[in-house]
């Protein structure tokens, strides 16, 4: 945040001081910054708490969803693939016994540690893909498990 809106404000700054209008540049900066700072307590307050009675979700707006240890069906781990490049992401999806996603851990927010004790927590019966797959693919086998801006992606691209 900093490296990008640093130089940018200071431009202005330096173009408006001069001439008496800098006062929409400090409005300006202000809700950048206040937008900015809720996005990061938005980040640092999501998580995920489970135990053997289930899952409980907290996303990053706020929204709370907690599912009983008996409606879920399965557990999916997977690797999906980073964009174009060869590196992979693990991902753990906590399915449902209706087959709908519950909870979605990435790779880039969990660690296989935190996504090993949802694993051992649930109890529910574990299905590992071994070989890494596309989101394209992803959306072919399930999309279902996809969030819905995720499947229009892959869909326009197609």
């Amino acid at each position: 945040m900093l490296a990008l809106f640093s130089p940018i404000f200071a431009v202005l700054y330096w173009l408006t001081i001069p001439e008496g209008t800098w006062l929409p540049v400090v409005v300006a900066q202000a809700g950048v910054t206040a937008v900015f700072g809720l996005g990061v307590l938005a980040y640092h307050r999501t998580g995920i708490w489970v135990d053997h009675s289930g899952i409980t979700e907290r996303g990053f707006f706020g929204r709370v969803d907690s599912f009983p240890a008996a409606s879920v069906g399965s557990i999916l781990m997977l690797d999906l693939y980073l964009g174009d490049a060869l590196d992979t992401n693990a991902h753990l999806f906590v399915v449902g016994v209706d087959g709908r996603r519950l909870v979605r851990m990435r790779g880039q927010y969990y660690s296989h540690a935190a996504m090993d004790t949802v694993l051992e927590q649930l109890g529910a019966p574990v299905v590992r893909v071994t070989e890494p797959m596309t989101l394209r693919e992803l959306n072919r086998a399930r999309p279902e498990l996809l969030y819905w801006f995720e499947r229009r992606l892959v869909d326009r691209t197609a």
